[in-house]
């Protein structure tokens, strides 16, 4: 990876975009420092530590501390990553949609214009509840209808120019803008975690356990990061062979190509949907401010994860073993909803291929239908481990870090996705170089 970087800077065309990626970095860097008028900094700090529930530390990560902070990008680019995913499923929903994907670059624009007008209205809905569900308890300095308006122009103005901000990465830059912004939000608080791991297992310890502490928190990190690695880039090939037919005099096909299918097909999806509902009734409750006694704070313990895998209260770890189902069962829906085995069966009939030993058609279909159904399970798995240990070192040993989990699934696949892109344009300037001489 650092060749690739040194490489990279060799050449004049790519320094300018990696350059350009850094600038536009920093610009949401500070962005995430600039208070939004009128708005009283401290009072979602001291919010945020007052509950009981981690329903908003996932989306505190993704947006840099900046929703914490109540700068002008709070809201950051979580309302266009939930548009991405509500356009992704609606396309495959809605014929007309469906066919719009499928009109080259022409559709793909259209779905992307449609992506950010839906950005702009769950942006909107976003501020306004914030605005107005927080303003009247502390938010604003003053809860007036000025206050309001000016709060909910500010994140709203500030959520699309991360968004734009992201596009111009993506067109400017070294290209995949907007994921390239998520990392560095979820990069900006490891810092934070780190010096928090260290106050909590190393300082003040006698020298062998410190020395000891800092090993096994090292290793762990680099396991996670590995299995992270296996996971993203792990295969199954299915080999596809062409049949030969004339065209002409001359005898064409016969070669032998594969089917790519991804162990991991459905990505961080099955986890943020999980969480989703597992975290909805704890987000909902916290602004309604629903009390925290009785059956309700009861029931919600199970639904919280800091309760999960503690040695002392292992009745609440039910809540675990329900998300887990719901990870497994989101990773079985959205790969079905994304990759059609009907459809690539029809399409390889129809360019004359077919999986060896198996007959072309049905018998295609189901043998698809039953690799995937194999991998799927093991991609499920996967994302278990990765996604439940952070819990597991929570409840036993207290230990809270924000860039693990998810946020490192998000990193890993961010980091080698950019590096693969950065290669390829290198590739390209270099073959240009070679038709040149």
């Amino acid at each position: 990876m650092l060749t690739t970087l040194k490489n990279a800077f060799k050449i004049k065309d790519i320094r300018t975009k990696i350059l350009f990626t850094l600038a536009m970095v920093v610009v949401v860097r500070l962005g995430s420092q600039l208070p939004v008028p009128g708005v009283n900094r401290g009072y979602f700090a001291q919010w945020f530590a007052a509950q009981t529930g981690d329903a908003f530390s996932f989306f505190d990560a993704i947006t840099g501390g900046s929703f914490l902070n109540m700068s002008v990008f709070a809201l950051n680019i979580s309302p266009y990553i939930t548009s991405s995913i509500i356009m992704q499923l609606l396309t495959i929903a809605i014929p007309a949609l469906e066919e719009m994907q499928k009109d080259g670059e022409d559709g793909r624009k259209k779905i992307a214009s449609l992506t950010r007008y839906a950005t702009v209205i769950l942006a909107l809905i976003q501020s306004v509840a914030m605005a107005i569900g927080f303003g009247n308890q502390g938010l604003l300095v003053k809860f007036n209808a000025l206050n309001v308006i000016c709060c909910v122009a500010a994140l709203t103005a500030g959520s699309m120019f991360v968004m734009w901000i992201g596009e111009r990465i993506t067109e400017s830059g070294i290209g995949n803008g907007i994921s390239i912004v998520l990392v560095i939000n979820i990069i900006s608080r490891m810092p934070q975690d780190l010096a928090q791991l260290y106050n909590q297992f190393v300082k003040g310890k006698a020298p062998a356990t410190a020395i000891l502490s800092a090993v096994v928190i090292l290793a762990i990190l680099i396991l996670m990061v590995v299995l992270v690695i296996i996971l993203n880039a792990a295969t199954r090939k299915i080999p596809v062979q062409y049949a030969k037919k004339m065209q002409g005099r001359k005898m064409v096909g016969g070669q032998t190509s594969n089917i790519p299918l991804k162990v991991n097909t459905s990505g961080v999806i099955p986890v943020i949907f999980a969480s989703s509902i597992m975290q909805t009734p704890l987000i909902i409750s916290s602004f309604v401010g629903s009390s925290q006694t009785g059956k309700w704070a009861e029931f919600s313990k199970y639904l919280n994860s800091q309760y999960w895998c503690n040695p002392g209260q292992l009745k609440y770890s039910i809540g675990l073993l329900v998300y887990m189902l719901l990870v497994i069962f989101f990773a079985y829906f959205y790969t079905s909803i994304t990759f059609n085995p009907m459809l690539v069966a029809d399409n390889l009939k129809k360019q004359g291929g077919f999986i060896p030993g198996i007959r072309p058609g049905k018998p295609t279909t189901e043998y698809l239908d039953r690799v995937l159904n194999y991998i799927i399970f093991i991609g499920a798995v996967g994302l278990l481990i990765i996604c439940v240990l952070p819990y597991i070192f929570s409840g036993v040993f207290n230990a809270n870090v924000s860039f693990l989990g998810t946020s490192l699934i998000i990193i890993v696949s961010v980091v080698l996705e950019t590096v693969k892109q950065v290669e390829s344009q290198m590739l390209v300037r270099n073959y240009k170089g070679f038709l040149n001489d």
